[in-house]
Protein backbone atom coordinates (compact mmCIF):
# COMPACT_ATOMS: atom_id res chain seq x y z
CA UNK A 1 0.00 0.00 0.00
CA UNK A 2 1.12 3.49 -1.07
CA UNK A 3 1.00 6.39 1.47
CA UNK A 4 -0.32 4.16 4.40
CA UNK A 5 -1.60 5.79 7.48
CA UNK A 6 0.97 4.03 10.05
CA UNK A 7 3.38 6.87 10.92
CA UNK A 8 6.55 5.16 11.11
CA UNK A 9 6.36 3.95 7.62
CA UNK A 10 5.63 5.54 3.95
CA UNK A 11 4.59 2.01 2.29
CA UNK A 12 3.98 -1.35 2.89
CA UNK A 13 4.92 -4.23 1.18
CA UNK A 14 2.86 -7.81 1.29
CA UNK A 15 5.22 -10.16 -1.09
CA UNK A 16 2.78 -12.97 0.90
CA UNK A 17 0.28 -12.90 3.63
CA UNK A 18 -0.23 -15.85 6.36
CA UNK A 19 1.55 -16.57 9.72
CA UNK A 20 1.15 -18.37 12.79
CA UNK A 21 0.97 -17.01 15.99
CA UNK A 22 4.13 -17.42 18.37
CA UNK A 23 4.35 -15.20 21.43
CA UNK A 24 1.85 -12.98 23.84
CA UNK A 25 2.21 -10.21 20.95
CA UNK A 26 0.64 -12.61 18.72
CA UNK A 27 -3.15 -13.39 20.49
CA UNK A 28 -4.81 -10.40 18.66
CA UNK A 29 -3.24 -10.29 15.69
CA UNK A 30 -4.60 -7.88 13.26
CA UNK A 31 -3.65 -9.29 10.32
CA UNK A 32 -5.20 -12.52 11.12
CA UNK A 33 -8.45 -10.54 11.86
CA UNK A 34 -8.00 -8.40 8.61
CA UNK A 35 -7.58 -11.87 6.42
CA UNK A 36 -10.37 -13.18 7.71
CA UNK A 37 -12.86 -10.79 6.59
CA UNK A 38 -11.92 -11.23 3.19
CA UNK A 39 -12.39 -15.12 3.42
CA UNK A 40 -9.04 -16.32 3.52
CA UNK A 41 -7.75 -18.92 6.56
CA UNK A 42 -3.73 -18.28 6.75
CA UNK A 43 -3.01 -18.43 10.21
CA UNK A 44 -1.83 -21.22 11.64
CA UNK A 45 0.89 -23.90 11.80
CA UNK A 46 0.91 -26.18 8.49
CA UNK A 47 -1.40 -23.57 6.56
CA UNK A 48 -0.21 -22.94 3.08
CA UNK A 49 1.04 -19.06 2.78
CA UNK A 50 -0.53 -16.53 -0.43
CA UNK A 51 2.03 -15.37 -2.52
CA UNK A 52 0.60 -11.67 -4.03
CA UNK A 53 0.41 -11.14 -7.53
CA UNK A 54 3.49 -10.57 -10.08
CA UNK A 55 1.60 -6.83 -11.15
CA UNK A 56 1.87 -6.29 -6.91
CA UNK A 57 5.24 -7.13 -7.12
CA UNK A 58 5.68 -4.76 -9.17
CA UNK A 59 4.97 -1.80 -7.29
CA UNK A 60 8.53 -1.04 -5.85
CA UNK A 61 10.24 -0.82 -8.84
CA UNK A 62 7.52 1.95 -9.63
CA UNK A 63 8.34 3.34 -5.85
CA UNK A 64 12.26 3.04 -6.22
CA UNK A 65 11.88 5.12 -9.75
CA UNK A 66 10.09 7.72 -8.67
CA UNK A 67 12.30 7.86 -5.54
CA UNK A 68 15.81 8.13 -7.46
CA UNK A 69 13.53 11.09 -9.60
CA UNK A 70 12.60 13.04 -6.82
CA UNK A 71 15.98 12.49 -4.86
CA UNK A 72 14.34 11.26 -1.81
CA UNK A 73 14.06 7.67 0.40
CA UNK A 74 10.59 5.98 0.98
CA UNK A 75 10.59 3.91 3.80
CA UNK A 76 8.66 0.40 3.17
CA UNK A 77 7.58 -1.81 5.89
CA UNK A 78 7.73 -5.28 4.53
CA UNK A 79 4.98 -8.04 5.54
CA UNK A 80 2.49 -6.20 7.56
CA UNK A 81 0.64 -9.22 6.85
CA UNK A 82 2.86 -11.81 7.37
CA UNK A 83 6.63 -12.74 8.51
CA UNK A 84 9.64 -12.56 6.57
CA UNK A 85 11.70 -15.24 8.39
CA UNK A 86 8.45 -17.51 8.79
CA UNK A 87 10.36 -20.92 8.33
CA UNK A 88 6.82 -21.91 6.64
CA UNK A 89 6.99 -20.20 3.86
CA UNK A 90 9.08 -21.44 0.64
CA UNK A 91 12.87 -20.39 0.40
CA UNK A 92 12.56 -19.20 -3.10
CA UNK A 93 9.98 -16.65 -2.03
CA UNK A 94 12.13 -15.11 0.13
CA UNK A 95 15.24 -15.25 -2.42
CA UNK A 96 12.73 -13.78 -4.74
CA UNK A 97 11.94 -10.49 -2.42
CA UNK A 98 15.64 -10.28 -1.72
CA UNK A 99 16.39 -10.02 -5.50
CA UNK A 100 13.39 -7.41 -5.44
CA UNK A 101 15.38 -5.44 -2.33
CA UNK A 102 18.59 -5.71 -4.37
CA UNK A 103 16.90 -4.18 -7.60
CA UNK A 104 15.33 -0.90 -5.33
CA UNK A 105 18.24 0.68 -3.59
CA UNK A 106 16.26 4.26 -3.78
CA UNK A 107 13.94 2.54 -0.73
CA UNK A 108 14.79 1.97 3.04
CA UNK A 109 12.82 -1.34 3.39
CA UNK A 110 12.03 -2.30 6.92
CA UNK A 111 11.76 -5.71 8.29
CA UNK A 112 10.10 -6.57 10.98
CA UNK A 113 9.83 -9.85 12.59
CA UNK A 114 8.88 -11.98 15.37
CA UNK A 115 11.37 -14.57 14.83
CA UNK A 116 14.59 -12.98 14.88
CA UNK A 117 16.33 -16.28 15.95
CA UNK A 118 15.50 -17.39 12.23
CA UNK A 119 17.34 -14.31 10.69
CA UNK A 120 20.53 -15.31 10.10
CA UNK A 121 20.05 -18.47 8.37
CA UNK A 122 18.12 -16.60 5.33
CA UNK A 123 19.73 -13.78 4.57
CA UNK A 124 20.79 -13.69 1.13
CA UNK A 125 24.88 -14.77 0.48
CA UNK A 126 26.23 -11.54 -0.10
CA UNK A 127 24.47 -9.74 3.28
CA UNK A 128 27.99 -9.10 4.29
CA UNK A 129 27.84 -6.13 6.95
CA UNK A 130 23.83 -5.56 6.24
CA UNK A 131 22.80 -3.85 2.75
CA UNK A 132 22.62 -0.50 3.30
CA UNK A 133 18.88 -0.08 2.14
CA UNK A 134 17.73 -2.77 4.96
CA UNK A 135 16.04 -2.09 8.42
CA UNK A 136 16.17 -5.26 10.37
CA UNK A 137 13.67 -5.21 13.63
CA UNK A 138 11.98 -7.37 15.91
CA UNK A 139 8.93 -6.96 18.04
CA UNK A 140 9.06 -6.79 21.90
CA UNK A 141 5.97 -6.35 23.50
CA UNK A 142 7.11 -7.27 26.80
CA UNK A 143 10.37 -7.76 29.18
CA UNK A 144 10.23 -11.53 28.78
CA UNK A 145 10.42 -11.11 24.65
CA UNK A 146 13.00 -8.12 25.19
CA UNK A 147 15.19 -10.84 26.90
CA UNK A 148 14.74 -13.31 24.40
CA UNK A 149 15.04 -11.06 21.14
CA UNK A 150 17.02 -8.05 21.68
CA UNK A 151 20.12 -9.95 22.48
CA UNK A 152 19.62 -12.27 19.28
CA UNK A 153 18.63 -9.08 16.82
CA UNK A 154 22.00 -7.32 18.42
CA UNK A 155 24.33 -9.56 16.59
CA UNK A 156 23.23 -9.53 13.91
CA UNK A 157 25.28 -6.93 11.11
CA UNK A 158 22.50 -4.50 10.08
CA UNK A 159 22.19 -0.41 8.50
CA UNK A 160 19.78 -0.27 10.86
CA UNK A 161 18.28 -2.73 14.08
CA UNK A 162 15.51 -1.48 15.33
CA UNK A 163 12.66 -2.93 18.17
CA UNK A 164 9.32 -2.57 17.44
CA UNK A 165 7.19 -2.36 20.95
CA UNK A 166 3.93 -2.83 20.10
CA UNK A 167 1.78 -3.69 20.96
CA UNK A 168 3.36 -2.94 24.34
CA UNK A 169 1.74 -4.89 27.19
CA UNK A 170 4.00 -4.50 30.10
CA UNK A 171 7.20 -3.18 30.81
CA UNK A 172 10.69 -3.19 28.87
CA UNK A 173 13.44 -2.71 30.33
CA UNK A 174 16.85 -3.95 28.29
CA UNK A 175 20.01 -2.16 27.45
CA UNK A 176 19.75 -0.71 23.80
CA UNK A 177 23.06 -1.07 23.23
CA UNK A 178 23.67 -2.09 18.96
CA UNK A 179 19.86 -1.07 18.82
CA UNK A 180 19.55 2.22 16.35
CA UNK A 181 15.27 3.05 16.82
CA UNK A 182 12.64 2.44 19.14
CA UNK A 183 8.94 2.35 17.99
CA UNK A 184 6.45 2.08 21.04
CA UNK A 185 2.12 1.53 20.55
CA UNK A 186 -0.61 0.51 22.15
CA UNK A 187 -3.24 -2.50 21.22
CA UNK A 188 -5.78 -1.50 18.97
CA UNK A 189 -8.96 -3.19 17.93
CA UNK A 190 -12.10 -4.69 19.82
CA UNK A 191 -10.00 -6.56 22.40
CA UNK A 192 -7.30 -4.25 23.09
CA UNK A 193 -5.20 -4.43 25.93
CA UNK A 194 -4.57 -1.16 27.80
CA UNK A 195 -1.69 0.17 27.21
CA UNK A 196 -0.13 2.22 30.69
CA UNK A 197 1.34 5.11 30.45
CA UNK A 198 4.13 4.27 32.77
CA UNK A 199 5.02 1.43 30.52
CA UNK A 200 5.15 3.85 27.29
CA UNK A 201 7.68 6.91 29.16
CA UNK A 202 9.97 4.41 30.66
CA UNK A 203 10.81 3.19 27.31
CA UNK A 204 10.90 7.26 26.02
CA UNK A 205 13.03 8.07 29.08
CA UNK A 206 15.46 5.11 28.29
CA UNK A 207 15.67 6.29 24.65
CA UNK A 208 16.16 10.17 25.77
CA UNK A 209 18.97 8.72 27.57
CA UNK A 210 20.40 6.79 25.86
CA UNK A 211 20.42 8.88 22.70
CA UNK A 212 18.56 6.63 20.46
CA UNK A 213 15.08 7.89 18.21
CA UNK A 214 12.18 7.04 19.74
CA UNK A 215 8.55 6.83 18.07
CA UNK A 216 5.28 7.26 19.89
CA UNK A 217 2.84 5.33 17.23
CA UNK A 218 -0.29 5.26 19.46
CA UNK A 219 -2.40 4.65 22.44
CA UNK A 220 -4.09 1.29 23.00
CA UNK A 221 -7.78 1.69 22.11
CA UNK A 222 -10.92 0.12 20.64
CA UNK A 223 -11.53 3.29 18.64
CA UNK A 224 -9.00 4.36 16.26
CA UNK A 225 -10.28 8.16 16.19
CA UNK A 226 -9.40 8.19 19.87
CA UNK A 227 -6.15 7.12 20.57
CA UNK A 228 -4.18 9.58 20.22
CA UNK A 229 0.06 9.85 19.65
CA UNK A 230 0.74 12.49 22.10
CA UNK A 231 2.91 11.49 25.31
CA UNK A 232 3.48 13.67 27.95
CA UNK A 233 2.07 16.58 25.70
CA UNK A 234 3.85 16.30 22.02
CA UNK A 235 4.36 13.89 19.81
CA UNK A 236 7.97 12.00 19.19
CA UNK A 237 8.34 10.88 15.37
CA UNK A 238 12.13 10.28 15.73
CA UNK A 239 13.70 8.33 12.47
CA UNK A 240 17.45 6.86 12.57
CA UNK A 241 19.18 8.71 9.51
CA UNK A 242 19.37 6.45 6.57
CA UNK A 243 22.44 5.00 5.66
CA UNK A 244 25.22 6.97 3.17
Amino acid sequence: MENTEISWTDNTFNPWMGCTKVSAGCQNCYAETTSLRTGKKLWGSGIPRHRTSEKYWAKPLKWNAKAIKAGNRPRVFVASMADVFDAEVAATWRDDLWNLIRECPALDWQLLTKRPENISGMLPADWGDGWRNVWLGTTVENQDMAKLRVPILREIPAAVRFISCEPLIGYVAVPLDGIHWVICGGESGARYRPMKHSWAAFLRDLCVEEGIPFHFKQWGTNNKVKAGRLLDGRTWDEFPAPAA
